[in-house]
Protein backbone atom coordinates (compact mmCIF):
# COMPACT_ATOMS: atom_id res chain seq x y z
CA UNK A 1 0.00 0.00 0.00
CA UNK A 2 1.43 3.36 -0.77
CA UNK A 3 1.09 6.52 1.04
CA UNK A 4 1.63 10.10 -0.40
CA UNK A 5 2.36 13.05 1.91
CA UNK A 6 3.76 15.99 1.18
CA UNK A 7 7.17 15.40 0.10
CA UNK A 8 7.29 11.58 1.51
CA UNK A 9 6.10 8.34 -0.22
CA UNK A 10 5.17 5.71 2.39
CA UNK A 11 5.12 1.75 1.28
CA UNK A 12 3.73 -0.23 3.77
CA UNK A 13 4.19 -4.06 3.44
CA UNK A 14 2.38 -6.98 5.37
CA UNK A 15 4.71 -9.51 5.62
CA UNK A 16 7.48 -9.15 7.44
CA UNK A 17 11.63 -7.95 6.46
CA UNK A 18 13.46 -11.16 5.58
CA UNK A 19 15.96 -12.67 2.66
CA UNK A 20 12.72 -14.37 1.21
CA UNK A 21 10.67 -11.09 0.83
CA UNK A 22 13.65 -8.62 0.46
CA UNK A 23 13.31 -8.17 -2.99
CA UNK A 24 9.71 -6.25 -2.05
CA UNK A 25 11.41 -3.36 -0.86
CA UNK A 26 11.93 -0.62 -4.09
CA UNK A 27 15.10 1.62 -3.86
CA UNK A 28 14.48 4.01 -0.59
CA UNK A 29 16.29 6.01 1.52
CA UNK A 30 14.74 4.15 4.61
CA UNK A 31 13.20 0.84 6.02
CA UNK A 32 11.17 1.19 9.18
CA UNK A 33 11.35 -2.37 10.46
CA UNK A 34 9.91 -4.30 14.06
CA UNK A 35 11.35 -7.09 16.28
CA UNK A 36 10.00 -9.53 14.26
CA UNK A 37 11.81 -8.85 10.80
CA UNK A 38 15.42 -10.33 10.35
CA UNK A 39 17.74 -8.28 9.06
CA UNK A 40 20.95 -10.03 8.81
CA UNK A 41 24.00 -9.86 6.06
CA UNK A 42 21.88 -10.99 2.99
CA UNK A 43 19.06 -8.49 3.77
CA UNK A 44 21.57 -5.63 4.24
CA UNK A 45 22.91 -6.37 1.27
CA UNK A 46 20.27 -6.28 -0.68
CA UNK A 47 18.96 -3.12 0.90
CA UNK A 48 22.78 -1.66 0.13
CA UNK A 49 21.58 -2.09 -3.14
CA UNK A 50 18.63 -0.81 -3.24
CA UNK A 51 20.16 2.63 -1.72
CA UNK A 52 18.96 2.30 1.94
CA UNK A 53 20.73 4.84 4.02
CA UNK A 54 18.76 4.32 7.08
CA UNK A 55 17.03 1.13 8.88
CA UNK A 56 14.50 2.75 11.54
CA UNK A 57 13.49 -0.23 14.44
CA UNK A 58 9.81 0.06 15.86
CA UNK A 59 11.13 -1.68 18.69
CA UNK A 60 14.00 -1.35 22.05
CA UNK A 61 15.68 -4.74 20.99
CA UNK A 62 18.33 -5.03 17.71
CA UNK A 63 19.56 -8.23 17.92
CA UNK A 64 17.82 -9.26 15.27
CA UNK A 65 19.80 -6.62 13.08
CA UNK A 66 23.71 -7.41 12.04
CA UNK A 67 25.16 -4.17 13.41
CA UNK A 68 28.53 -4.62 12.28
CA UNK A 69 27.51 -5.27 8.38
CA UNK A 70 25.05 -2.15 8.47
CA UNK A 71 28.49 -0.13 9.72
CA UNK A 72 30.24 -1.58 6.85
CA UNK A 73 27.73 -0.87 4.03
CA UNK A 74 27.56 2.71 5.51
CA UNK A 75 23.53 2.09 6.99
CA UNK A 76 22.67 3.86 9.95
CA UNK A 77 20.46 1.99 12.51
CA UNK A 78 18.49 3.76 14.91
CA UNK A 79 15.78 2.20 17.19
CA UNK A 80 13.55 3.23 20.39
CA UNK A 81 15.02 3.97 23.54
CA UNK A 82 12.82 2.87 25.79
CA UNK A 83 9.64 0.61 24.78
CA UNK A 84 7.06 1.37 28.15
CA UNK A 85 9.39 0.38 30.79
CA UNK A 86 6.94 -0.03 33.23
CA UNK A 87 4.21 -1.93 31.41
CA UNK A 88 7.15 -4.42 30.58
CA UNK A 89 8.05 -4.89 34.32
CA UNK A 90 4.84 -5.10 35.80
CA UNK A 91 3.53 -7.36 33.46
CA UNK A 92 6.75 -9.63 34.40
CA UNK A 93 5.49 -9.08 37.91
CA UNK A 94 2.18 -10.20 37.05
CA UNK A 95 3.08 -13.71 35.35
CA UNK A 96 5.50 -14.53 38.28
CA UNK A 97 2.50 -13.77 40.77
CA UNK A 98 -0.09 -16.00 38.55
CA UNK A 99 2.59 -18.73 38.16
CA UNK A 100 3.85 -18.71 41.77
CA UNK A 101 -0.24 -18.44 43.37
CA UNK A 102 -1.55 -20.66 40.22
CA UNK A 103 -4.25 -18.30 39.41
CA UNK A 104 -4.41 -19.73 35.67
CA UNK A 105 -4.98 -23.19 36.91
CA UNK A 106 -7.47 -21.66 40.11
CA UNK A 107 -9.55 -19.56 37.27
CA UNK A 108 -9.75 -22.60 35.11
CA UNK A 109 -11.26 -24.87 38.07
CA UNK A 110 -13.94 -22.39 39.24
CA UNK A 111 -15.34 -22.62 35.60
CA UNK A 112 -15.62 -26.02 36.26
CA UNK A 113 -17.60 -25.18 39.59
CA UNK A 114 -14.22 -27.22 41.22
CA UNK A 115 -13.41 -25.13 44.35
CA UNK A 116 -10.44 -28.00 45.52
CA UNK A 117 -7.62 -25.98 46.49
CA UNK A 118 -5.60 -29.30 46.00
CA UNK A 119 -2.02 -28.33 44.28
CA UNK A 120 -2.26 -24.51 44.24
CA UNK A 121 -0.48 -23.49 47.08
CA UNK A 122 2.32 -20.90 46.19
CA UNK A 123 5.10 -19.45 48.14
CA UNK A 124 5.68 -15.86 49.53
CA UNK A 125 8.09 -13.52 48.06
CA UNK A 126 8.75 -12.27 51.16
CA UNK A 127 12.34 -13.18 51.90
CA UNK A 128 13.35 -15.19 48.44
CA UNK A 129 15.89 -14.21 47.09
CA UNK A 130 15.32 -13.00 43.27
CA UNK A 131 17.93 -12.46 40.30
CA UNK A 132 17.49 -10.34 38.07
CA UNK A 133 20.09 -10.31 34.89
CA UNK A 134 20.20 -7.03 33.35
CA UNK A 135 19.92 -3.67 35.03
CA UNK A 136 18.38 -1.79 32.53
CA UNK A 137 15.31 0.23 32.16
CA UNK A 138 12.91 -2.59 32.61
CA UNK A 139 15.10 -4.51 34.94
CA UNK A 140 15.74 -1.95 37.36
CA UNK A 141 11.98 -1.49 37.40
CA UNK A 142 11.61 -4.99 38.10
CA UNK A 143 13.85 -4.86 41.36
CA UNK A 144 12.67 -2.04 42.39
CA UNK A 145 9.35 -3.46 42.37
CA UNK A 146 10.60 -7.17 44.00
CA UNK A 147 12.28 -4.51 46.52
CA UNK A 148 8.85 -3.88 47.83
CA UNK A 149 7.68 -7.66 48.24
CA UNK A 150 10.30 -7.53 50.50
CA UNK A 151 12.25 -10.11 48.74
CA UNK A 152 16.41 -9.57 48.63
CA UNK A 153 17.65 -9.13 45.54
CA UNK A 154 20.52 -9.48 43.76
CA UNK A 155 21.75 -8.11 40.19
CA UNK A 156 24.07 -9.04 37.67
CA UNK A 157 25.27 -6.70 34.92
CA UNK A 158 28.44 -6.24 33.64
CA UNK A 159 27.74 -2.70 32.68
CA UNK A 160 27.45 -1.30 36.60
CA UNK A 161 29.15 -2.00 40.13
CA UNK A 162 26.43 -1.02 42.35
CA UNK A 163 22.76 -0.42 42.36
CA UNK A 164 20.16 1.44 44.55
CA UNK A 165 17.85 -1.59 44.44
CA UNK A 166 19.79 -4.33 44.84
CA UNK A 167 23.59 -5.73 45.98
CA UNK A 168 25.60 -6.66 42.15
CA UNK A 169 26.95 -9.85 41.68
CA UNK A 170 28.82 -12.26 39.02
CA UNK A 171 26.15 -14.56 37.04
CA UNK A 172 28.01 -17.38 38.71
CA UNK A 173 27.22 -16.56 42.55
CA UNK A 174 23.60 -15.39 41.12
CA UNK A 175 22.51 -19.01 39.84
CA UNK A 176 23.85 -20.50 43.13
CA UNK A 177 21.83 -17.94 45.23
CA UNK A 178 18.89 -16.90 43.42
CA UNK A 179 15.02 -18.89 44.31
CA UNK A 180 13.76 -16.90 40.69
CA UNK A 181 15.91 -15.59 38.29
CA UNK A 182 14.61 -12.84 35.64
CA UNK A 183 16.06 -12.25 32.45
CA UNK A 184 15.77 -8.63 31.01
CA UNK A 185 19.25 -8.90 28.77
CA UNK A 186 18.87 -8.26 24.93
CA UNK A 187 20.50 -11.06 23.11
CA UNK A 188 24.35 -10.83 21.78
CA UNK A 189 26.82 -13.06 21.19
CA UNK A 190 28.11 -13.04 24.66
CA UNK A 191 25.25 -14.15 26.59
CA UNK A 192 23.21 -16.56 23.74
CA UNK A 193 22.40 -19.68 25.64
CA UNK A 194 23.20 -18.04 29.33
CA UNK A 195 21.45 -20.59 30.54
CA UNK A 196 23.08 -23.78 29.53
CA UNK A 197 24.56 -27.12 31.49
CA UNK A 198 27.27 -25.30 33.83
CA UNK A 199 24.89 -22.54 34.82
CA UNK A 200 22.12 -24.98 35.69
CA UNK A 201 24.71 -27.02 37.34
CA UNK A 202 25.40 -23.96 39.78
CA UNK A 203 21.76 -24.15 40.56
CA UNK A 204 20.00 -25.43 44.07
CA UNK A 205 17.29 -28.14 43.61
CA UNK A 206 14.39 -25.53 43.61
CA UNK A 207 11.56 -24.41 41.23
CA UNK A 208 12.48 -21.81 38.79
CA UNK A 209 10.76 -19.06 37.15
CA UNK A 210 12.19 -17.38 33.84
CA UNK A 211 11.09 -14.33 32.64
CA UNK A 212 12.88 -13.79 29.76
CA UNK A 213 12.95 -11.03 26.84
CA UNK A 214 14.87 -13.30 24.46
CA UNK A 215 13.93 -17.23 24.18
CA UNK A 216 17.88 -17.86 22.62
CA UNK A 217 19.25 -16.73 26.03
CA UNK A 218 18.25 -20.04 27.55
CA UNK A 219 19.05 -23.03 26.30
CA UNK A 220 15.61 -25.02 26.08
CA UNK A 221 17.36 -28.40 25.05
CA UNK A 222 19.23 -28.27 28.61
CA UNK A 223 16.58 -27.21 30.94
CA UNK A 224 14.79 -30.26 29.78
CA UNK A 225 17.51 -32.56 30.84
CA UNK A 226 17.49 -31.14 34.29
CA UNK A 227 14.85 -33.36 36.27
CA UNK A 228 15.96 -30.71 39.58
CA UNK A 229 14.79 -27.17 37.79
CA UNK A 230 11.51 -27.01 37.01
CA UNK A 231 11.40 -23.89 34.27
CA UNK A 232 8.50 -21.87 33.62
CA UNK A 233 9.02 -19.82 30.52
CA UNK A 234 6.71 -16.27 29.71
CA UNK A 235 7.91 -13.69 27.27
CA UNK A 236 7.90 -10.55 28.96
CA UNK A 237 7.77 -8.26 25.95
Amino acid sequence: MLITLTGINITYHTTSLSAKTVDLVQPTAIVCCFVNDIIYKAVLEQLHIKEVQLIALRCAGFNNVDLEKAKSLGIKVCRVPAYSPNAVAEHTVALLLALNRKIHKAYNRVREGNFSLNGLLGFDLKGKTIGVVGAGNIGSIFAKIMSAFDAKVIIHDPNITTHPYGAVVNFETLCTEFDIISLHCPLTSTNKHLINKKTIDLMKSRRVYFKHRKRSTYSHQRLNQWSQVKTYWRSST
